[in-house]
């Protein structure tokens, strides 16, 4: 236990019990033993594949959505100064 009051479950056990990253745990009273439980079980880990499907999908949604709106203006109507002039300003001359 750490200072903080914090537990590691040993490797060989949560893979005995099938307890990943991200299930939820109780802890309970048994006597003198404590018993854990697993109350809520993190969704299933994506593959690869799974994970670059949904890759390709937002990023083709994101792609509609830019070619929706049209082309985007660089320098927005009425600002009257250039890049090259937030160099100076402010600097005394």
């Amino acid at each position: 236990m750490t200072s903080k009051r914090q537990v590691t479950l040993p490797k060989a056990l949560a893979d005995e019990y099938g307890i990943r990253p991200g299930d939820e745990i109780d802890w309970e009273p048994a006597g003198d033993a404590i018993r854990v439980l697993v109350r809520g079980r993190a969704r299933p880990l994506l593959s690869v594949e799974e994970r670059l499907d949904l890759f390709d999908e937002a990023t083709r949604r994101r792609d509609e959505l830019f070619a929706a709106m049209g082309p985007v203006e660089r320098r927005p109507e009425g600002r009257e100064w250039t890049r090259e002039e937030l160099y100076d300003r402010g600097r005394p001359r």
